[in-house]
């Protein structure tokens, strides 16, 4: 008689597609593009019908196997969208390289959007030039607009929802993908644009920490566009203009949930985008956020925390390079910053258009300043502040820029764009597969994807980069320091450089001494003179 004993290993059965996790059993399917397996559309939260403008709880257990064979629900967003718009869709999707051993490193993709589109999947951000370097891809759903991001002054909508969803589906990962072979003390988590600055909010938070290390492209907490204020007004207007006047938020909020969700995102629009906010403290309510960011001097999660930051080189490309001649009359974005100042409007506008134009007008003649000045207060000095702030606590800190300018840029390709560099986003097209970038680029342009999957992958392993000088990474990419800012610049050659825009990274230094986070703030005219003349002296030295 011949016994044949079975080992039973959670994670490990006879179907290799099924996946015993503590949260269920899951069964993938085999990815089309390579050789991982592909487990779409599972459910880590549950949004509340009865408050879908509050917190989500957690999944249950799965008592049936899982079928993660569909990714298609989407959370609820305006424009041009290939998914199933729901509120059920607290999803990620996990891959996993086929044929690996041992416990693999994990990277946890947070899709940007501006807080209002977007969304984590494959068809969006596949990962198959990722999966090839032998780490596991996670990729999540949170939500959106005002679903996700109201920030009112009540328990059961208290700020923040979208980053709360983000939290439960990182402490999903980091009690269950032991089970689909990845190391939950190993995990990165990745961001683009509002991506990078939830995973620098998360670092920010009053979570535990739930990530190892971070990837911060194109974003930062540091942007004004990342954080705003407790307003319980927004649901009262967006209310009336789907037909109900009411100074109750209860009331609103009731009615809206009744709503349908696309027409609860199209009217919050007119109203501006929401973002992440500091809550006010309140019993029995899990917090997220209860100090302003602004005011850290340091971050306690960075000290045991290996950090990649950088930006694109044109980053607001997009924003005028395609503006006709005849428009330019009508635009002043230095007037559209200034006025969200409530007492030195005219100083700061004055202090900005100088800065950038001088005594020119706006026409098309100034067109790249007007880039410059967009790609600097939305998303360069974010960036550079941060590192700064990282820098405090952390000696393994990465920075970059991305110039590359190929068949894969994003942006410029979705936008028909011909000249300038890269692009808010270009970058993304070297990282996954995308979309209407399938299929397209030369041999230089997969050398790119090559360069960056490999540095991404390395840094997920390694905590390094460039752990080795190779034929494809000839160049080792050193740190950061406080005192050099070094940076890779990643074109066609890798090239290591020191402080990046210096010029125009210093001016928006000595902006935030003369005009701090508040918006309040008054500067006296004494300040202001005095701060141009020595302003003046800064670009004579650095120029």
């Amino acid at each position: 008689m011949i016994w044949i004993f079975v080992l039973l290993v959670p994670g490990v059965c006879s179907d290799p597609l099924l996946v015993e996790a503590p949260q269920g059993q899951f069964r993938g399917v085999p990815a089309d593009d390579g050789d991982y397996t592909m487990f779409l559309g599972i459910p880590y939260g549950r949004v509340d019908p009865e408050n879908p403008f509050g917190a989500a709880e957690p999944q249950p257990k799965f008592t049936e196997i899982f079928e993660a064979n569909n990714d298609s629900a989407i959370c609820p967003q305006s424009g041009d969208v290939s998914g199933t718009i729901t509120l059920d869709c607290l999803n990620l999707n996990v891959y996993v390289p086929n044929n690996s051993t041992g416990k693999l490193p994990v990277l946890v993709w947070i899709h940007g959007g501006g807080f209002s589109f977007g969304d984590g999947t494959k068809r969006q951000q596949g990962p198959k030039y990722l999966v090839r370097h032998n780490v596991i891809v996670v990729s999540i759903n949170y939500r959106l607009g005002p679903f996700g991001f109201l920030c009112l002054d009540i328990p059961e909508v208290s700020g923040n929802q979208g980053f709360k969803d983000q939290t439960i589906a990182l402490r999903w990962i980091r009690e269950n993908i032991e089970s689909f072979g990845g190391d939950p003390n190993h995990v990165t988590a990745y961001g683009e644009s509002a991506g990078a600055a939830s995973v620098e909010f998360h670092i920010a938070s009053e979570n535990e920490q739930l990530f190892q290390g971070a990837i911060l492209s194109s974003g930062a907490i540091f942007g004004r566009w990342t954080i705003g204020e407790i307003d319980n007004s927004i649901p009262l207007k967006i209310a009336k203009s789907l037909g109900l006047t009411t100074d109750n938020v209860q009331t609103a909020l009731d009615f809206l949930k009744g709503q349908d969700v696309q027409r609860v995102i199209g009217a919050s629009r007119e109203f501006g985008m929401l973002s992440g906010c500091v809550e006010r403290k309140i019993s029995g309510v899990e917090g997220f956020l209860n100090v302003h960011p602004f005011t850290l001097d340091r971050l306690p999660k960075v000290e045991n925390m290996s950090i990649i930051t950088g930006f694109n080189d044109d980053e607001s490309l997009a924003s005028f390079i395609n503006t006709p001649e005849e428009s330019f009359p009508n635009l002043d974005p230095f007037r559209n910053f200034a006025d969200n100042f409530v007492e030195d409007k005219d100083e700061v506008y004055n202090y900005i258009r100088r800065f950038y134009i001088g005594d020119q007008s706006i026409t098309s003649n100034v067109r790249r300043d007007l880039i410059d000045f967009t790609s600097d207060q939305s998303f360069n000095h974010p960036s550079h502040r941060s590192l700064k702030r990282f820098l405090v606590s952390s000696q393994n800190v990465y920075y970059y820029i991305f110039s590359y300018t190929g068949g894969r840029n994003m942006v410029k390709v979705r936008m028909n764009i011909t000249e300038g560099g890269a692009a808010h986003a270009d970058e993304l097209g070297y990282i996954f597969d995308m979309g209407e970038l399938i299929g397209l680029g030369n041999e230089e342009d997969y050398l790119i994807v090559d360069r960056m999957t490999e540095m991404w992958a390395n840094f997920v392993k390694y905590g390094n980069p460039t752990p080795e000088v190779t034929e494809l990474l000839p160049v080792t990419w050193p740190v950061a320091t406080a005192e050099t800012h070094r940076y890779l610049d990643i074109n066609r050659n890798l090239v290591v450089g020191y402080r990046p825009f210096h010029r125009r990274l210093t001016f928006w230094d000595m902006f935030h001494v003369v005009f701090p986070f508040k918006t309040n703030s008054a500067v006296n005219n004494v300040t202001f003179n005095l701060l141009l003349v020595v302003m003046y002296c800064l670009w004579k030295l650095i120029a």
